[in-house]
């Protein structure tokens, strides 16, 4: 069997890197002429680094990772808790593989220098037209036709397999754009942020905040509403004034925080629309391709590497590719969907403005600390207890006993 992957971002690498280890040939394309990591924090929750283990490339990444300690939930103005749930080692004892924190750059170096180079992946390559028929798929790159026996599209989340195979369909607006920036930690020691995720909840408005590269760099990423003219990019630069703009009369430590940190990037929060299918044919969708999402829960690269490891071995272990892909859908669109559907829930829990709402929330929160103590909120044992391997395997009853509860 030899497979066609379109795309060489975190799911289209780490599916390479599953298939060399379920020993299935594959042939990777990037259109860059060379792989250039972009962005900056990523949080890499249990169900996540439990695939970088079984892919060989946590070792690698543990010097450039940060284990947080709690993740709190915080008010804007006052600084004060609002709710605080355990992670750090009560994570890693409780779920069997740990939390971290990586500079997209790190996480996406280490997956490559897993891979290596070779004839089986094509920089530069530009994939103009796919398709199949009964001898198997092919695409056109760069002038040539080049066959396979399946076709998986991580081509992102402006997908243009997805486009013209799948379900066109414009990007759907949330109504928010985010800053990300990335401040010295040394630069910021006096402010009192300790090695823990933080997320800063206000009126209309949020700030997400945790160290990454090896706790040398403090990430932030402020969310409020679109200004209709910023795009869906990563690359679009903003500035530390138009952020503090935007967070005006927020608690010193975030402003302090943005005020030291480097010129930030702005851009428009899109995802799009679950889909009902993944697969048609030999042909499959897998990471944000197949279900782009919003960030409220951290789960956009764990979702692309859970992807990348239950299709590699669904493929090694079922009779027939189409069989194989079968399996993949069935075991992933379901729980992909519930995230989604959870991060756009969860926008609007982090963002309420009338005060009876607001109450109402935090009232909410406060029985949810009585009750768990120590423990972990429902919905985070779902994500987290998550393993692709029992997953394609049917041995996870464990994890299907489990139902997010919000």
């Amino acid at each position: 069997m030899k497979v066609l992957i379109v795309g060489a971002g975190i799911a289209g690498v780490s599916l390479a890197l599953a298939l060399r280890k379920a020993n299935i040939d594959f042939q990777l394309f990037e259109r860059a002429p060379a792989l250039e990591p972009i962005g900056a924090g990523i949080q890499l929750s249990p169900n996540a680094t439990r695939v970088l283990e079984y892919l060989g490339v946590l070792d690698a990444l543990l010097p450039r990772i940060v284990r947080p300690g709690r993740h709190r939930f915080v008010d804007w103005s006052s600084g004060e808790p609002m709710l605080v749930t355990p992670l750090g080692a009560a994570v890693h004892e409780a779920f069997g593989s740990p939390y971290a924190h990586a500079h997209r750059a790190d996480l996406l170096a280490a997956l490559e220098s897993a891979l290596g180079t070779g004839a089986n992946i094509a920089m530069g390559a530009e994939v103009t037209s796919v398709g199949q028929d009964d001898q198997g798929v092919w695409v056109e790159v760069n002038g040539a036709e080049l066959r396979g026996d399946v076709l998986i599209a991580a081509d992102g989340v402006r997908s243009q397999i997805r486009e013209s195979l799948f379900l066109p369909e414009a990007p759907r607006a949330s109504g928010c754009m985010a800053w990300r920036g990335l401040t010295p930690a040394n630069d910021i020691a006096d402010l009192g942020f300790e090695r823990d995720s933080y997320i800063w909840m206000g009126p209309g408005r949020s700030v997400v905040i945790y160290y990454v590269a090896g706790g040398t760099l403090l990430n932030w990423i402020g969310i409020g509403p679109a200004d209709g003219e910023t795009e869906e990019s990563w690359t679009t630069q903003g500035s530390v004034s138009q952020a503090l703009a935007e967070f005006e009369g927020w608690h010193p430590m975030v402003r302090g925080l943005i005020e030291r940190s480097a010129p930030p990037f702005k851009w428009a929060l899109f995802d799009r629309e679950p889909l009902g299918r993944w697969v048609q044919g030999r042909i499959a969708l897998i990471g944000d391709a197949a279900h782009a999402m919003l960030p409220y829960h951290a789960q956009g690269a764990a979702q692309s590497l859970e992807d990348a490891w239950v299709l590699a071995r669904a493929l090694e272990r079922a009779p027939s590719p189409e069989d194989g892909l079968r399996h993949y859908e069935a075991l992933r669109l379901p729980r992909t969907r519930q995230v989604q559907e959870a991060s756009r829930a969860a926008e609007r829990l982090f963002h309420l403005e009338d005060s009876d709402e607001v109450a109402r929330r935090n009232a909410r929160f406060a029985r949810a600390q009585a009750s768990m103590g120590e423990g972990f909120p429902p919905g985070q044992e779902w994500l987290f207890a998550y393993d692709a391997e029992k997953a394609v395997c049917g041995t996870d009853e464990a994890w299907q006993s489990l139902a997010w509860r919000n």
